[in-house]
């Protein structure tokens, strides 16, 4: 090679670094939601204050719940101040959208719509979903496929009610009913199964005793994580909202506040044996 292709080359590669030190160097600069967190002192989290036990209000009358308490956590580690914002779960993700939410706190997951818009922090729970069922004949059901033609309690369009749809059943659906109403319409037939969330399932059938239901065992599937939801581009903000859940998590933390409100370690994974994943079909019917 002949000196002037040489020199030639090392000029163009010259270039090339400064070109994607630049383009670096924009990209970091542009990222300034951690900045914006830190100047203002404050951690805008978008929540509901009506789900239990993640965002619920107390006897007292104070919004907490476990992932309230995670989230203000982090933030007092971060030196600055949790301040809650209450949204149905379509005003949390506008929000985000917006902007006028830094952070999401309500037993979120990432699906693939969201993933287009939104990116989420380390795990803060491990979960996996179940089915309530009648103790005195586990309402015929042994399996998912049993479902069919039974009759399906929840609320109208979620991901629960699409799987039972999928398998068969009939859905029964309710409007902000109370865990004792959907327990007691099992227990006298008047639904039969209800698919969610196994340790909201497990706090509920603890709850109420006297109901005649139960968990139907080793029937367990749709193993998922949730954690807190961010807008994709608030990556800087995200690695420090990482960084304090790795302490957390390492120093007994996120332990603690688990079994206050599961009596579980939700922060890790089950021991239960999963049986199967189910996706959840698009459909607009």
């Amino acid at each position: 090679m002949n000196k002037k292709i040489t020199l030639a080359l090392s000029f163009l590669a010259v270039i090339v670094l400064l070109v994607t030190g630049c383009a670096q160097k924009n990209s970091s600069a542009s990222d300034d939601s951690l900045k914006k967190v830190k100047d203002k002192k404050e951690l805008v989290v978008a929540t509901s204050g009506t789900l239990f036990p993640s965002s619920y209000y107390n006897d007292d009358n104070k919004l907490t719940g476990y992932d309230v308490e995670v989230v203000k956590e982090v933030a007092k580690r971060m030196g600055v101040k949790a301040k809650f914002k209450e949204y149905n779960v379509d005003g949390q993700i506008a929000s985000l959208e917006k902007g006028e939410a830094d952070i999401n706190a309500n037993d979120s997951n990432l699906n693939k719509e969201r993933a287009k818009k939104f990116i989420i922090s380390t795990p803060i729970k491990h979960s996996f979903d179940s089915l309530i069922v009648r103790k005195s004949d586990d309402s015929g059901i042994h399996s998912l496929e049993d479902l069919k033609g039974k009759k399906a309690a929840g609320e109208p369009n979620t991901g629960y009610m699409k799987i039972a749809k999928q398998y068969g059943a009939q859905l029964v659906t309710y409007d902000n009913a109370t865990n004792d109403q959907y327990l007691t319409d099992v227990a006298n037939g008047r639904t039969d199964v209800i698919l969610n969330d196994y340790y909201l399932q497990k706090m509920s059938v603890e709850a109420l005793p006297k109901i005649p239901v139960k968990i139907l065992k080793d029937v367990y599937f749709n193993a998922e994580t949730s954690g807190l939801l961010m807008k994709k581009q608030n990556k800087a903000l995200k690695t420090e909202v990482d960084k304090q859940l790795k302490e957390m998590k390492a120093d007994g933390t996120l332990t603690k506040i688990s079994k206050k409100f599961f009596t579980d370690d939700v922060s890790v994974k089950p021991k239960y044996k999963i049986q199967k994943t189910v996706e959840i079909k698009d459909t607009n019917d």
